[in-house]
């Protein structure tokens, strides 16, 4: 099979591959010289928009409205602003080996991609109930999101068991915002998970509390603290029941999965540092390996505000990460310095009028502020952590963008906190003042 040569190879093609292209873009890379090589038949597109608008019965998001990088108010890339910049833009190709050494990418149809600098952006898989050997996991119409084949795939059940009944595995991401959208398309919904609050690595026992009880107004059943430990399947073996731990049955015509993923990066095991799950990196994203970058959700960088190493799931910090890794490569060959990342985490959530988003750390004591009753017309609250006697992190319902700014700047700052009584007396006022 034909070798192909490049300077610059992205491997992934995410929101972070997208973001990166742009700044290549940017610093003014030849034509001929960048190379996207993507597992997914389409251009990089602005993930998010899956559990969300691209579910919608109305006026549903579908491509080419949500190619990056309008996700953060840029331009659209479509392939032709690829094919404008002499960007290759290789789809459909999945990489099979990674031989580091050699500087060589070999894919499953045998060819070799030769680089001379890698941006490894391969982001994360999902984690399937197979996975466990859960009994009966592979029924059809049992679903997972990652992919634009994933969400099409969806779409079509939806159509085809109209006013079904749908069961969500999992209370994160996926199953607050999946069971929103399933609702909003009619479905009987049921969410099921084993912790004792959804969200739980976010949400306090107050914040969820809210949550959980708008989705019930909704008409959303909540069933925590148990696990599907087995599905049956009717004749055509399409999905019909999924069985609970605690012995419970539901039927089901559609279920969908949302129990987290984990990080792609086996193709560099044993080439590549690791830590904390991740590729290790350093503030500018370089690896173990001279020439070897990683970013977004298979990197773990130092996370400067809180002097450690940390890996970060989430769209913000790839799109950001790529950017920076980009910036360090072309500083590096002009010999200027460049500052290292300073990243503030960052995440937020959309479903139904609801809107949340979230900065710093959700470390140390909470203070719950504002109206956080779920029967509420306009409920607006939020959420302080205290640390040390400093407020490390912010979360607000139902934020402007100005308040929404004022609660990063909080997290950032990390102002003396006072007592908890006035911090949750005070709110957002608080955080107005910083």
């Amino acid at each position: 099979m034909a070798e192909k040569s490049f300077k610059y190879v992205i491997l992934g093609g995410g929101v972070a591959a997208g973001y990166a292209a742009r700044e290549f873009a940017k610093q003014g890379v030849k034509p001929g010289e960048l190379a996207i090589i993507s597992q997914e038949a389409v251009a990089p597109y602005e993930r998010p928009a899956l559990s969300k608008a691209y579910l919608f019965p109305e006026s549903p998001a579908r491509l080419p409205g949500f190619h990056v990088c309008v996700g953060s108010g840029g331009e659209r890339q479509l392939v032709e602003w690829y094919a404008e910049k002499g960007i290759a833009l290789i789809l459909s190709t999945q990489i099979v080996k990674a031989d580091l050494a050699s500087r060589a990418l070999i894919s499953a149809a045998g060819e070799t991609f030769k680089y001379q600098i890698l941006i490894i952006a391969t982001g994360s898989s999902v984690i399937k109930l197979t996975d466990f050997g859960v009994k009966g996991a592979d029924a059809k119409n049992i679903f997972y999101l990652r992919e634009i084949d994933d969400a099409d795939k969806l779409v079509e059940a939806i159509k085809s068991k109209k006013n079904g009944k749908a069961v969500l595995v999992g209370g994160g991401y996926i199953g607050l915002e999946l069971s929103a959208a399933m609702r909003l398309n009619n479905f009987d919904v049921t969410m099921v998970y084993p912790e004792p609050w959804c969200m739980p690595r976010l949400f306090t026992a107050g914040i969820a509390a809210f949550y959980e009880g708008f989705y019930a107004n909704k008409g959303i059943k909540i069933v925590k603290g148990t696990v599907a430990v087995g599905f049956t399947a009717d004749a055509n073996g399409e999905v019909k029941e999924v069985k609970l731990k605690d012995g419970r049955v539901l039927e089901a015509d559609i279920v969908v999965v949302g129990v987290g993923g984990r990080p792609l990066s086996v193709l560099f095991k044993g080439q590549l540092e690791e830590e904390k799950g991740g590729i290790k990196t350093d503030g500018f994203f370089k690896t173990s390996v001279p020439d070897v970058y990683a970013v977004g959700d298979v990197a773990t960088f130092p996370l400067k505000l809180y002097n450690e190493m940390r890996r970060v799931e989430h769209v913000d910090h790839a799109r950001k990460s790529a950017e920076q890794a980009v910036r360090a490569i072309f500083a590096s060959e002009h010999g200027e310095p460049i500052d290292e990342y300073d990243y503030l985490p960052y995440f937020y959530s959309r479903a139904f009028s609801l809107s949340w988003q979230f900065y710093g750390d959700n470390v140390g004591e909470a203070v719950l502020f504002g109206d956080n009753n779920p029967a509420s017309e306009n409920a607006k609250f939020g959420s302080y952590w205290i640390q040390d006697g400093k407020v490390v992190g912010a979360f607000l319902e139902g934020g402007t963008p100005e308040e929404n700014k004022a609660i990063a700047k909080v997290a950032k700052v990390q102002p003396p906190a006072g007592s908890l009584d006035q911090l949750a007396k005070e709110g957002l006022t608080f955080a107005a003042k910083i």
